[in-house]
């Protein structure tokens, strides 16, 4: 998955900036917002790299070790 940023204008007029829209590619995106935004004309988009690979992202075991040593790091100290 990725991350999708675009401005848009809706059929009123207004401008919408910094939508952001997670999905598999970017025509998946525009569908998605089009859904939202129903006659919109898209003014700019732009795709959002992830700087982490999902993995180290979403590492929860990693989390909890983090906190767990932290924890124990301040009983040591008292």
């Amino acid at each position: 998955m990725q991350k999708f940023g675009f401005r848009i204008q809706t059929r009123s007029g207004l401008v919408v900036e910094n939508l952001i829209i997670q999905a598999v590619d970017r025509t998946t995106a525009e569908q998605r917002l089009k859904q939202m935004y129903i006659g919109c004309k898209v003014l700019e988009s732009k795709t959002f790299e992830d700087s982490l690979p999902r993995s180290e992202v979403s590492d929860l075991e990693g989390v909890i070790n983090l906190i767990t040593n932290e924890d124990r790091s301040k009983d040591a100290g008292k």
